[in-house]
C-alpha cells in the first residue's frame, strides 16, 4: 500500500532510527545462554533518587503545574541550574539565568539550535562516529553534514587542525559530544579550548552538547569556556544539557540550552515556540528546590559508572580491544577477521543474547571500508550491573568457538 501525497525528501533521505534494528535482532534469542544482556541503548538503568520521585509526585498534582510555563522555561529551575554550572565548572563562572532556555529534551535542544543557525544548504561539521539523532536531524533539513574523521590510535578524539581544513564560508557550527557518544571519548579541556578558539576566529557557534559530563571523575572541570573571557563565549559557544542521565529522568524529557542572551531571544525561542511552546512544567517544578541535594547522588553515580568501566576492561576476553571509553559508553574493537562490526552484534544479539551496536549505525556510509574500520562496537557500559557486565564478557569469550570464526586473539 502507498500513500497518495509526496513525503518529505528530507526525511526519505534520512537513515531510520538504527536502534530497533538491533532490538529485532535480540528477538530471535532464545534464551539457551542465560537471560538477555542489553548493552545497546545509553539508559539510566535506576531509578530518580527518591526525593526526586517524591517532588515529582507533588508536582504533577498541583495546580500550578497544568499551565504554561515562560518560554525559557522556569526561573526557579534556571537558577539553580547556574548554582549547579558553579559546581561543575568552577565558581567563578559568567553565567546567568538569562543564558539558558529550558527545552523537551536535548535532542530538540540540538533541533533547534540547528534551525536558528542554519538554512538548507548551509554546513556543519560532525566528529566520525557521531551520535546518528545529530546527522539524522541535519539531513531532515537539507543541512550539509561534513564529517571530521576520528582515529582510534587517537582515542577518537578530534583534530582541531584537521577541522579547520574543512571550514568552508558554508559552515555554520562545528558540534561536538563530550563524553562522546557512540565512543566515551572524553575531551580535554585542552581540545574543547582549540575547537573554541576555531569557531571564534571563523566567526561560527561551537556547540558543546555535554550531556554526559557529570559522569567525569577527574578533578578538572570539563572545560574553562565558561569562566570571564575575553570574548565572552556567548560570542561563539552553545552549551546543550540533558537531565535525562544525571536525573535519571529520560522519559520527562528535560534539556538545556545556555547561549548568548541575544541567540536566544531573537532566534532560539522563535524556533522553541513553534515546536514545544513550553517544556514540561512538572519536571521543572520538582527539580528547581531540590537541585543542590541531588548532587551527592549524581557524584555517587559517576563513581559507579566509573567502577563499571574499569570492571568491563579489565574482563573483556583476549582479543577485544578498547579504543576509547568514559562517561556511559565503550568503543571496542572486535577480534573476528573479515567480520563486520554489524553481523558481529547481529550473531551476537540472536545467538547469545548480548545487545549491541555496531560502528556502521555511527558512521557515513562508505564505500571501500578497510576491515579494521568495520570491527568497532558500542557497548552502553551503564545499562549494567557487574554481574551482567561480568556475563556479557563471559559471552563474548564463548563466541568465536560458537560462531566457528578465526579470531586474532
Amino acid at each position: 500500500m502507498s500513500l497518495p501525497f509526496r513525503l518529505s525528501r528530507g526525511v526519505l533521505n534520512t537513515i531510520s532510527p538504527p536502534i530497533p534494528e538491533a532490538y529485532a535482532w535480540a528477538e530471535k534469542y532464545d534464551f539457551s545462554h542465560g537471560p538477555l544482556l542489553d548493552m545497546a541503548q545509553g539508559v539510566p538503568d535506576r531509578p530518580p533518587q527518591q526525593i526526586l520521585r517524591d517532588g515529582l509526585a507533588i508536582a504533577s498534582a498541583s495546580p500550578d503545574s497544568f499551565g504554561y510555563c515562560p518560554p525559557p522555561g522556569e526561573l526557579s529551575l534556571r537558577e539553580a541550574m547556574v548554582q549547579e554550572m558553579r559546581k561543575v565548572y568552577g565558581e567563578n563562572i559568567d553565567v546567568t539565568s538569562d543564558d539558558m532556555a529550558l527545552t523537551s529534551g536535548c535532542n530538540l535542544a540540538f533541533v533547534a539550535t540547528i534551525m536558528a543557525l542554519a538554512d538548507a544548504g548551509d554546513e556543519v561539521i560532525l566528529p566520525v562516529p557521531w551520535y546518528f539523532n545529530l546527522q539524522m536531524t541535519l539531513n531532515m533539513l537539507n543541512i550539509t553534514t561534513i564529517p571530521l574523521q576520528t582515529r582510534p590510535e587517537d582515542g577518537f578524539v578530534p583534530s582541531p587542525s584537521e577541522c579547520e581544513v574543512l571550514i568552508t564560508p558554508k559552515t555554520k557550527a562545528i558540534a561536538l559530544v563530550t563524553p562522546n557518544n557512540p565512543t566515551g571519548a572524553t575531551y580535554s579541556p585542552e581540545i574543547i579550548a582549540a575547537f573554541s578558539r576555531l569557531a571564534q576566529e571563523h566567526k561560527i557557534a561551537l556547540i558543546l552538547d555535554e550531556t554526559y559530563r557529570d559522569f567525569i571523575t577527574t578533578s578538572l572541570p570539563p572545560h574553562f569556556l565558561f569562566s570571564n573571557s575575553t570574548p565572552s563565549w556567548r560570542s561563539h559557544l552553545i552549551h546543550l544539557f540533558s537531565f535525562s542521565k544525571s536525573y535519571a529522568v529520560p522519559g520527562h524529557r528535560l534539556g538545556l540550552v545556555a547561549a548568548s542572551p541575544l541567540f536566544l531571544q531573537s532566534a532560539l525561542l522563535t524556533v522553541l515556540d513553534s515546536l514545544q511552546i513550553c517544556a514540561p512544567r512538572p519536571i521543572q517544578l520538582a527539580l528547581a528546590p531540590i537541585l543542590p541535594s541531588l548532587r551527592l547522588g549524581i557524584i555517587d553515580t559517576a563513581k559507579d559508572l566509573a567502577s563499571r568501566r574499569e570492571l568491563f576492561e579489565r574482563h573483556l576476553p583476549p582479543g577485544w580491544r578498547v579504543g576509547s571509553i568514559g562517561g556511559y559508553f565503550a568503543f571496542v574493537g572486535h577480534p573476528f577477521r573479515g567480520k563486520g562490526a554489524k553481523e558481529v552484534c547481529r550473531r551476537l544479539a540472536e545467538e547469545m543474547g548480548v545487545v549491541l551496536l555496531p560502528a556502521d549505525f555511527f558512521t557515513p556510509v562508505k564505500d571501500g571500508e578497510g576491515e579494521d574500520e568495520e570491527r568497532w562496537i558500542r557497548f552502553s557500559v551503564a545499562n549494567c550491573d557487574e554481574r551482567r557486565i561480568l556475563e556479557v564478557c563471559q559471552r563474548l569469550g564463548k563466541c568465536a568457538a560458537l560462531f566457528g570464526w578465526e579470531s586474532d586473539a
